[in-house]
């Protein structure tokens, strides 16, 4: 059978969606279920997609399979009463999230700018979604409901924000949102065993400030917990916040971490340590909930969402990361030890894609933070937990117990290929590429199947830089493995036929980071990898990273040395516009 005859679409029953497929995001809705009250109510900073991807949607439908009657309420207008109440009062407690993006990065550039669309907000216009969301609905929602029942802090905003930090965008220490918002518990990380255990505890009214994974404010602090330092002294002594920062990183390991105790004011935070990581057969059964992948009909006569146009044929092999970039905040929120999803339930998914009628045969990524740490980890790490005092890849090293094997990646999409419908399967999520000319057994074999099945004309990688002591500061490999990896993709391209290219995605203005390291950066694309870089981004000082650290305090956080750090708006600009203007390189270095 030709490869053509057997990727055609399939007849079949597609499917049809009404509202009482979603959670009820009206008074309306709820009549038509029988509801008299929610348990609970979701109130997020995106339109109500209902989608594995959107952290609330998964929320709403874990809760709904436990028996738990959950509202949903996206974008609700914060100068009016009807969006808030329409739902009225829930009997547990409400959930409060800022969205699948922080606010503030949602909201503005790297420079600051406002940015004009929004790809969670229907017709994308940025006009929904408010700054400091978290903060900003826990005020609407006490504004209107006096006394209520609790307020409970969820998604990457909360998550991130949960101790001290750095904003970048009021250039202050900002303390724990949980203060601002004055709310009464967070949970953090990906939290699905502590929502399912503090839903149960408030349903009965038991003791819940035990539960791992919750974070909350106490007039006490708790002395077998590790003693942070305050959130006055990091305002006064920025080392000081480089000593909590690195006892706040080290303590995410559900197997290994501490409880966290911060005196903020009069008062203390209380961070519990983590709960336990899902196993495959729990990631699987979330996975099988019953998401419609569509937005909500309330909300989609408001317009289209830009993101169902990535996501909604998208599939979640795994998650954590253990890359460790120091700018990126996955490994905080996620966590560093990798939870798969089994091939079968996988390609179950792939399956179920065929019961849409404007599915394609076109899955538009199979992946996860980073693409190819699906299907292996660390023997050592399973069982004793991230260690606190090395990382599983730290520039050109990676740890001799952390062996790369892509073979069941290699198999999971051999796998997705034969489903009756596919016609692509697109890899789009980052692929790390030293560790795919790390695994000498499998590596030339993985890339082989995305450069032959699994992209596109293009393969994007990231780089993010060409300088050692950038590279080092980013938690990066080095750009010899950049040279070895765009050899092998050379000549893989070469033996297949194709005429397919690597595009690199570099970052500007990073700590460390000078004019002159961005004209090498220049020298070395123009001249090694024979390519003018059209995607550079301004470094943006993300909370919850070293990198921000990096920026706030302008140290090394290792050596407590001192940095440079470019803080000049313009300045900024100019570095990245050096490695994308079209004209040839120029030897004349700035200072």
């Amino acid at each position: 059978m030709s490869r053509r005859s057997k990727t055609k679409q399939p007849k079949r029953d597609t499917v049809t969606f009404t509202t009482k497929d979603f959670l009820p995001t009206t008074r309306e809705e709820m009549d038509e279920l029988g509801w008299d009250y929610c348990d609970v109510i979701l109130v997020s900073g995106d339109a109500y997609i209902d989608s594995p991807f959107i952290g609330v949607a998964m929320v709403g439908r874990m809760l709904e399979r436990l028996g738990y009657k959950v509202g949903m309420i996206g974008q609700p207008d914060v100068k009016s009463p009807d969006d808030i109440m329409r739902l009225g009062e829930p009997k547990l407690y409400w959930g409060v999230s800022g969205g699948s993006v922080d606010s503030m990065v949602s909201n503005y550039t790297a420079t600051k700018k406002f940015r004009n669309s929004d790809d969670y907000t229907p017709g994308g216009k940025n006009d929904k979604r408010p700054d400091r969301a978290l903060s900003v609905y826990c005020n609407l929602i006490r504004r209107y409901f006096k006394g209520t029942v609790p307020l409970v802090l969820g998604g990457i905003e909360a998550s991130l924000r949960r101790v001290s930090h750095y904003d970048y965008w009021s250039n202050k220490m900002k303390k724990p949102i949980i203060f601002d918002a004055k709310a009464d518990i967070l949970i953090y990380g990906m939290g699905e065993i502590a929502l399912e255990q503090l839903t149960r505890a408030l349903a009965l009214g038991e003791e819940w400030r035990d539960i791992r994974g919750v974070s909350y404010i106490s007039k006490e602090p708790v002395y077998e917990y590790i003693q942070l330092p305050s959130h006055q002294e990091c305002v006064d002594i920025k080392e000081r916040y480089i000593d909590l920062f690195d006892d706040f990183y080290k303590n995410n390991d559900p197997i290994t971490a501490k409880g966290l105790c911060q005196p903020v004011d009069s008062r203390f935070l209380i961070q519990n340590p983590p709960c336990d990581y899902l196993n495959e057969a729990e990631m699987d059964a979330n996975s099988n909930l019953p998401f419609t992948r569509e937005l909500h009909p309330y909300y989609a006569k408001m317009g289209k969402v830009k993101c169902l146009e990535t996501i909604k044929f998208s599939i979640m092999t795994h998650h954590g990361c253990w890359g460790e970039c120091n700018f990126c905040a996955i490994g905080v929120h996620q966590g560093r030890t990798i939870r798969t999803r089994s091939e079968d339930n996988i390609v179950d998914e792939a399956k179920e894609f065929n019961k849409y009628k404007d599915y394609k045969g076109i899955i538009s990524d199979v992946g996860g933070p980073t693409a190819n740490m699906y299907g292996y980890e660390c023997d050592k790490k399973l069982k004793k937990g991230s260690c606190d005092f090395m990382k599983c890849v730290d520039s050109d090293r990676l740890c001799k117990t952390m062996h790369v094997n892509h073979g069941r990646n290699i198999n999971l999409l051999k796998k997705i290929r034969e489903v009756d419908g596919v016609r692509k399967a697109f890899v789009a999520s980052g692929v790390r590429y030293d560790l795919i000319t790390e695994d000498k057994e499998h590596g030339y074999s993985y890339l082989r199947e995305l450069v032959n099945n699994h992209i596109s004309g293009q393969m994007k990688i990231a780089p993010e830089h060409t300088e050692q002591h950038v590279l080092e500061l980013m938690g990066k490999p080095g750009k010899q493995t950049l040279v070895d990896f765009k050899k092998m993709f050379d000549k893989l391209n070469g033996e297949s036929g194709k005429n397919q290219f690597l595009t690199y995605y570099l970052i500007a203005a990073h700590p460390g980071c000078k004019e002159k390291d961005m004209h090498e950066l220049k020298r070395f694309t123009t001249d090694e990898l024979k390519m003018n870089p059209e995607q550079a981004q301004v470094f943006t000082p993300t909370p919850s990273t070293y990198s921000a650290v990096m920026y706030y305090t302008e140290l090394d956080p290792k050596t407590r040395k001192k940095i440079f750090v470019e803080k000049d708006t313009k300045r900024k600009e100019k570095q990245k516009q050096i490695v994308v203007k079209k004209d040839s390189f120029c030897s004349g270095f700035a200072s």
